[in-house]
């Protein structure tokens, strides 16, 4: 700990803030605010589509519910204090000590030119020792600058024209998978789950160049000052995870491919156990009293004999593309060369249309569920002498004839006896379709953890926590005070003044903020689908609209930009050159003089930093 001679006389009390220096060639830095892993743009960016739009309109009405009411309890306080010059001045501090090993590094570096030193003859050894090394080195710098001359501007230029040519075709399939036909139909990515799982590879190929391009260009600037951080992280969570997917996809697509038929086999297993056989003997368990439940057995057999038609309608048709089963399965295995995203949206896809029979029975029951209860309701109301005013929607009382009444009351009987056997129906349609929904929500789940999950930021937060601040706080040291005191007097010298040791730590970015986007889709989905409007949608038998994929996984999107690169801001930023200075360093490098290797011998290095205050 470091002492500061002030005597005890001066009437001050002197406090020492000590600090970890933060190294910017590890990416450490001090910040009050946590760092941000999604781009800021992307807020508000999928909020046209309902029912989101209404979503996001109430969440903005209770974010500024609650920060009226920080504001109120700041109103209420009993002691404001202002705040001080010092707290003020703490993001400028905080600037001057992510600067402080650079500027160690770069005095270091210069500390040659500092008055003049006596050299000692060099022996024998050590002249033959640096006549070898600068030979390597001189030899080393003609290789290099013989590449950098001949070879690197060819290599460059193809790879540059290489890779314009496949951001076109990129370009072109992106716009393919959002054209619309008609304005009020949705783009191909908004329906499949495999068109927008390569929307998102492609959106991903190309960002990534302007991604490297900003790294590289902020590499010659001053590290710990530098905004590339967050970017950084982005850039490489990204590239972890496309590698992880497609070695999961690899050992995935090996394994299916090594057993189609038995795959292929078991596919056709479950579909026809629990889409056809299961459904079948469900339909006719329904028609038979089922659980002791007495239904009208003229009309549960028409409703069965419906279903039970189309039911064998689609088996047949089953039958006829079940030979090409096991080429649509070997055509999973290959697509998952290109990762385990691309199989997993393809069996989503695959769900959604061997399920077909099952949503079409799901909205029929619905429709005929909906349409008796609402005419109940209307019958009820006759039967009370009342009418629904559609213009004041409201109930009012009404007169009706003694015919009318009559035929109500025989309609509403007849209806009511009847609805149990439809709501059984309608019942079981309704939960075999919410089964579905849950399989295609865990698949695209699974979808959402393999394209957005923070792998790199979990592997720097165990590795390094002050890779990823999220706020800074001050903690008090054990200063033995008086213990200093004490000697001080024994001794015979002169008291120094009361000092405090101050802590000043880095917090990491909490988990809570590490998974917030998670967080803020696991929230979406409770509203949409465990909210009690729900509850009531399923009761009253009106439709329960699916999330717009736009919107529930928008998750898998917050690290891309809403609006990407055109192909002419690539181009001109592939062709524009870094700025070399007279030095040979970057035109933003902080490396001056030529005394840096020769100070490199007598630097001291020093991981402490300290900041005091009276």
């Amino acid at each position: 700990m470091p002492r500061v001679e002030c005597p005890k006389e001066a009437g001050v009390v002197i406090q020492v803030i000590t600090f970890d220096r933060p190294d910017p060639r590890r990416m450490q830095y001090l910040s009050t605010t946590p760092i941000s892993l999604s781009l800021e743009d992307k807020l508000g960016a999928f909020s046209s589509v309902p029912p989101f739009d209404e979503l996001d309109k109430e969440e903005e009405v209770e974010r500024k519910r609650k920060a009226k009411l920080v504001e109120k309890l700041k109103l209420h306080t009993v002691i404001k204090h202002s705040r001080t010059a010092k707290e003020l001045a703490l993001p400028i501090i905080l600037d001057q000590i992510n600067c402080s090993a650079e500027l160690n590094d770069l005095m270091q570096s210069n500390i040659s030119m500092v008055g003049t030193r006596l050299r000692r003859k060099m022996s024998v050894t050590e002249r033959v020792a640096e006549t070898a090394a600068n030979l390597r080195d001189s030899v080393l710098l003609r290789m290099k600058q013989a590449f950098l001359r001949n070879l690197w501007p060819t290599v460059s230029h193809l790879s540059i024209w290489l890779l314009m040519l496949t951001r076109i075709v990129a370009e072109a399939l992106l716009w393919l998978l959002d054209w619309r036909p008609l304005p009020r139909l949705g783009a191909l990515k908004d329906i499949s789950a495999t068109a927008q799982q390569l929307d998102i590879r492609l959106q991903q190929f190309c960002y990534w160049p302007a991604q490297y391009q900003t790294l590289q260009r902020t590499s010659g600037d001053w590290m710990s000052t530098s905004d590339s951080h967050p970017e950084y992280i982005r850039f490489y969570n990204s590239l972890w995870l496309v590698a992880n997917d497609v070695i999961i996809g690899i050992a995935l697509g090996s394994y299916v491919l090594e057993n189609a038929d038995l795959v292929a086999r078991q596919v056709d297993t479950i579909i026809n156990t629990y889409s056809i056989e299961g459904l079948q003997r469900m339909i006719t368990w329904l028609t038979d009293y089922p659980a002791g439940l007495k239904l009208n057995n003229e009309l549960a057999k028409f409703l069965a004999d419906l279903f039970l038609w189309v039911i064998d309608y689609w088996d047949g048709s089953m039958r006829q593309l079940r030979p090409l089963l096991p080429y649509v399965v070997r055509l999973i295995g290959l697509s998952s060369l290109a990762g385990a995203s691309l199989p997993i949206s393809l069996v989503s896809d695959l769900v959604s249309l061997l399920t077909l029979h099952i949503y079409s029975f799901y909205i029929a029951s619905a429709r005929i569920y909906s349409w008796q209860l609402t005419i109940i309701i209307s019958l009820f109301h006759l039967f009370r002498g009342k009418k629904r005013n559609i213009l004041r929607n409201r109930i009012d009382n009404c007169d009706y004839d003694l015919d009318q009444l009559l035929l109500g009351t025989i309609l509403f009987t007849l209806l009511f006896f009847l609805l149990p056997t439809v709501a059984v129906f309608y019942a079981t349609f309704a939960g075999a379709r919410m089964a579905i929904i849950a399989l295609k929500a865990a698949l695209d789940t699974w979808l959402a953890c393999l394209n957005h999950f923070p792998l790199f930021a979990l592997m720097l937060r165990l590795k390094d926590s002050r890779r990823l601040p999220g706020g800074v706080r001050f903690e008090l040291q054990d200063t033995p005070t008086a213990l200093r005191d004490d000697t001080a007097t024994a001794t015979g010298t002169q008291a120094m003044a009361p000092t405090s040791y101050v802590k000043l730590k880095s917090v990491p970015l909490p988990l809570s903020q590490t998974f917030s986007q998670y967080a803020q889709l696991g929230h979406r989905l409770r509203k949409h689908y465990l909210s009690p409007h729900v509850f009531l949608c399923l009761v009253s038998g009106q439709f329960v609209p699916p999330i717009h994929r736009k919107n529930l996984y928008s998750l898998q999107y917050s690290m891309l930009p809403v609006q990407r690169v055109t192909i002419s801001e690539l181009w001109e930023l592939l062709r524009t050159p870094k700025k070399v200075d007279s030095a040979g360093g970057h035109a933003n490098g902080h490396v001056v003089g030529s005394g840096h290797s020769k100070a490199k011998q007598g630097r001291a290095k020093s991981s402490e930093g300290y900041w005091w205050s009276t």
